[in-house]
Parts: structure tokens; sequence; C-alpha cells
């Protein structure tokens, strides 16, 4: 008979950031691994990094690279702790050779959110004044929303999401709505808050999915967390971080994904707009994958991440290239 997690006394150290939200994403987690593993011993560690620590400063001025991760990798890599919980979106596509993405869990909506001020209630962005400013710290919504509503304009907002929210609802708030995503909302127990989605703005890569992080030579811990790995979601987000792999994008770069099943696959389309919205590229193409809980394993990886690679040649194809060579060039050298 096989033995229980408790039997064989395994133990689990989960790292997370210290945001409510982060916390509350990784006891989403810590509930998973303990209701398939009975018995298991878990401890959860918070660990502030340096995205934690800048608040006052604009994502596009600081960079993005590693900001959300670097230090719980830090903690994972010395054996503080033996598996993160991240953000999928915050993850770079490109982990150290010493880590793995272990698993994806089951994505929640991952389309972005408008929140609007108290005396705007029932109306939507196209109803407000010109003039009219929405707070949102990405500037790949602005860029796609720049589009979409030329007669606003947008400021920067950061914080964790009770912080932006507090910004909104002062007396002499300077914000007329803020874009949120919605995952974020939902799993705060805040979706009352949700004006509505934004069907016309394609999200972020990885957006509403937890990322599960561990060490490459961990097999027993990659092991436990494999009961966490949802197929369908794990394959959208392969696609859409192989796009933006090759893309070499960030939260710097404007690059919305929208992923979808059709019949007998998945179907990737994808935009990069210029900060200004004045110029966009668009692609989309499908590869063939089963919308299902069968897998071929590591096949269907692939093929995934062929979909991202094949839609980012197609970018590059119709000028891409140019738009983000702008914005490298207008970023601030990596510190």
């Amino acid at each position: 008979m096989a033995q229980s997690a408790e039997e064989r006394g395994e133990r689990v150290r989960v790292g997370s950031r210290g945001s409510k939200l982060a916390l509350t994403q990784s006891r989403m987690v810590v509930g998973q691994l303990t209701e398939a593993h009975a018995g298991l011993e878990t401890e959860l560690e918070t660990v502030k990094t340096m995205g934690d620590k800048i608040q006052d400063v604009a994502m596009s001025k600081i960079g993005d690279k590693g900001l959300f991760t670097k230090e719980l990798e830090t903690a994972l890599a010395g054996g503080a702790v033996d598996v993160v919980v991240h953000s999928l979106k915050d993850m770079p596509t490109t982990l150290p050779d010493n880590m793995r993405l272990a698993a994806v869990t089951e994505r929640e909506d991952p389309r972005d959110a408008v929140v609007m001020g108290a005396r705007h209630r029932g109306r939507r962005l196209e109803d407000l004044a010109a003039g009219s400013t929405v707070g949102t710290g990405s500037v790949r919504r602005v860029a796609q929303l720049r589009r979409l509503h030329p007669h606003l304009r947008f400021a920067d907002i950061r914080g964790n999401i009770d912080t932006r929210l507090a910004k909104l609802d002062a007396a002499d708030s300077p914000f007329d709505a803020l874009v949120l995503a919605a995952a974020g909302l939902r799993r705060l127990g805040l979706g009352a808050r949700i004006a509505y989605t934004l069907d016309g703005v394609l999200h972020a890569v990885g957006q509403g999915a937890l990322g599960i992080e561990t060490r490459a030579d961990d097999a027993r811990t990659a092991a436990l967390v494999r009961c966490l790995d949802h197929r369908r979601s794990r394959l959208e987000c392969l696609a859409e971080r192989e796009l933006m792999r090759v893309l070499e994008g960030g939260c710097s770069v404007p690059i919305g994904v929208l992923t979808r099943w059709g019949a007998g696959s998945l179907v990737l389309r994808a935009i990069v707009a210029s900060p200004d919205g004045a110029r966009a590229v668009e692609a989309e193409a499908a590869a063939p994958l089963a919308d299902g809980a069968a897998s071929d394993g590591d096949g269907d990886d692939d093929r995934a991440r062929a979909l991202g690679a094949q839609v980012a040649a197609i970018m590059r194809g119709r000028g891409v290239d140019e738009i983000l060579g702008a914005i490298r060039r207008a970023a601030p050298p990596p510190s």
C-alpha cells in the first residue's frame, strides 16, 4: 500500500511575494497541494522583491527583467524554499539554467478589466469626457487603449490592488477609471468592482495563470507539484511565452496576446503597438492541438512553442522589429 505524504515525512516550503494578492495566490496553491497529498507539511515564506520595493517609478522607466522574480529565485537556488509561486506574466521567458517551470495552474480570466470611479458608475470608457484620466501601469494597455479611445489621457499608477483602488476612490482622485487584470480582482474577492472586461484589448503574456518554479535538479518537488499543472493553460502560456521570448519582449514592451481553442487546434493572435498607439503589427496562426486532457507530453509542448515562434516570424515579416527597436532605444539602460 502506498504511503501518504505524512507517512513519508514530506514537507514543502513555498516562496511568495508578500503582497495580499501574491499571498492569496500562494495559499490557493498550498491548498491544492495539501488536498492532493494527504498529510503534506507546508510552510509559506515571504520574500520582498525589487518590484515590491520600488513603488514610485513607472515600470517602463525601471525595466522589468526579473523585477518581481530575482529575489525569489535566489531563495529557491539557496534552498531557503523548495518552490516559488509567481504570477506567470511576471516571469521572464528565459529562466536560469538551474530553474524550471514545473507547472502552470488553471488560468483565471486573462482579460483586462475596467474599474470606474464612483462618479462614473454605469459608464464605459467611450462615455467619458475628452481628457478624462485612466490609470494603468501597463504600456501594453495604454498602447492599445490609445488606438481605441484617443479622447482619453492615460497616467501611470503603481502599488498593489488595494492601493490603486484607494487612489481611484479618494475624493481628490486624479483618476476617472482604472484598468487592472480581472484575475487579480476576482482572486481578491473584488469582482464586484469590475465595470466590464475589455474584449478588444489583447492581454499580457501568461496573464491569469500562476507559474510554479522549482530547482531543475529537484525531482521530488517537481513530482509533488505536477498535480497543479493544467494542460490547456500550460499550452496556451507556452505559445505566448515563446512569442515573447523570440521578440524579446517584457512588461515594458507592449505585446498583447489572445489564445483560443478551435476545432482540434490552438489559435494564437498577437499585437505589438507603439506606446503612442500610432502604429501596430498584428498576426495570427494556429497549431494542431487537441483541447482536452489527452496529451502526448513534450510533443504538445513543442507544438505550442512552435506556434509562438511562427506568430513571431509573421510579425517580423510585417515590420514589428521597427516598433520594438524604437521602444528599446527609448528605454532606460539596464541597472
